[in-house]
Order: structure tokens, then sequence, then C-alpha cells
């Protein structure tokens, strides 16, 4: 009896330390991350349930995503009362996963900004993903510095003001080091622009990425779809290369724009991909 007592619990140590096991990007300070438009055709409490199946722990949810079943026709934002916060950080947490970061959020509006960040702080994001009116950069600054809270520019394509670096850079010159971009790869590429140049011209201002692959660029394609992560044309080892070298740590959230309805079983070989990856870059 006490031999198979001994046994049980060595077994019950051995499947602890298994779960607290970090992978090697997880111990260089890589936190993959879901941005929920990946799963825009369910709702936030169905993403919560597709994250906890792929083993994510974290999420970025962007405003007007619809919360889900319970939640009428509510949808996630800075309109919702602080009780439904509440409630929907609970869903996520007894899914294992944390609410990081809220975007892609556009307002010429400043009382809608101060909203925007009371929301981020109420459910303790680490950055909000955006895309501000360069006329209203001295009150998000203030925002972020008032709440603690990182602003992450997105680069949506022409003719959004930050589709290049160069722009992006332009606009925060001087600005807090919490401001910076929230690096979508796929955009620059489809813009035309080299990914690797880009993140160069960023360097100390990379917060965040909407980490993706792309199919190389065809003759009379309207556009490149997004793959399977490394059966794509984007320099995602090159990229991960450089985040090792300049000590980068933050959160690489996955965007997957394709297969809507069945998209889990790709991104699954995404992550597995991902893991081979920054295994190989991090030895």
């Amino acid at each position: 009896m006490l031999k198979k007592l001994f046994l049980l619990c060595g077994l019950m140590m051995f499947v602890a330390t298994g779960l607290q096991a970090k992978t090697k990007a997880e111990k260089a300070g890589w936190k993959i991350a879901m941005q929920s438009y990946t799963f825009h055709m369910f709702s936030v409490l169905e993403a919560f349930d597709k994250c906890q199946e792929l083993g994510i722990k974290y999420i970025e949810i962007y405003p007007g995503h619809k919360l889900g079943e319970g939640y009428g026709d509510l949808s996630f934002g800075p309109d919702l009362d602080a009780q439904t916060l509440k409630k929907i950080q609970r869903e996520a947490s007894s899914r294992g996963l944390k609410i990081v970061g809220s975007g892609v959020y556009v307002s010429d509006s400043k009382e809608d900004w101060n909203r925007f960040f009371q929301m981020a702080k109420a459910l303790r994001m680490d950055y909000v993903t955006c895309e501000p009116n360069p006329d209203l950069w001295d009150h998000v600054e203030a925002l972020s510095k008032k709440y603690g809270i990182q602003v992450a520019v997105h680069n949506h394509p022409r003719p959004s003001t930050y589709w290049n670096p160069d722009a992006l850079l332009q606009h925060i010159q001087g600005r807090a080091k919490g401001i910076g971009s929230c690096a979508d790869i796929g955009h620059w590429n489809r813009q035309g622009l080299d990914e690797m140049e880009c993140l160069r011209k960023l360097g100390s201002r990379l917060i965040t990425f909407h980490f993706k692959d792309i199919a190389p660029k065809r003759s009379g394609e309207a556009e490149q779809s997004d793959v399977i992560w490394g059966t794509g044309c984007l320099q995602l080892k090159q990229i991960l290369t450089y985040l090792r070298d300049m000590k980068w740590k933050g959160y690489l959230a996955v965007e997957y724009e394709a297969n809507w309805m069945n998209s889990v079983p790709d991104i699954r070989k995404c992550l597995q991909y991902f893991d081979t990856l920054s295994c190989e870059v991090l030895q």
C-alpha cells in the first residue's frame, strides 16, 4: 500500500512538473496569444474554448466581437459595464486564459479613448492595439502613462496612416517608451515592404505582433492569403532570430485569416511549426 502511495505521489509530481514546464520560446519571453478576429465567425466564449483546445494562454479581443450565449446581443468593447467585464474575465480565467489586449481600436473621440483605456485597466490588459488619429496622440500618450498600459500601433494597408514603419516612427518620435508597434508582418509584405527591414527600423519600438505567414505573390491574384506557418513567403526564421538577438520579450498574437469555420487544425500546425522553429533558433 505504501509503495503504491509513493508511486502515486511520484506520478502526481511528474504531471505537475510537466504542466509547469516552459517551452524554449516561453523561457525567452515569447508568449503566443490569439487575436480573436481569427474566430470572428464564432462568439468570444467560443473563441475562449478554441484557445483552451489549442493550449493558448493569452488572447487579444477585437472591439465588436459578439460575447455569445447568455449575453444577448452584447459585443466586447468599452460600452460593457463593470459587472459584465468581470464575468467575461472569469470566463477566460476558467479556461486558463488571460485577456492581455484589445484592438485594433480606432476613434476620433477623446471620450471614447478614455472609456477604452478604462476598460483595458479594468481587465488588467498589458497593451491596446490601435491606430490613433494623429491629432489625438498627446491624449493617447497621456492615457497610456496614466493607466500604465502600452500602446501598440497596428499597420493596416494603405490608406492607413501607419501602413509603413517610417510613418509610425515620425508620429511617435520622442514619445514614451510604452508606445510602439503592433507589427502585422503579413500586411507589410502585401504592401511591397520587406518585413525584416521594417522590424530593424522599429527596433525597440516593437511591442507586439499579429503573427502569420502568407502565400507568395502570384500574378492575377487579388491578395496573398494566409497559410500555415512555414509554408508561405514570410521570413519567419529571420524574424525570430532578430527577436532573439535583441532579447525581445512580448506577445505574438496568432491572426489566422483562412479556413474560417474550421481553422483549429491549421492553427495547431502553425503552433507546432513555431515550437520547432523556436527550438532551432534558441538552441
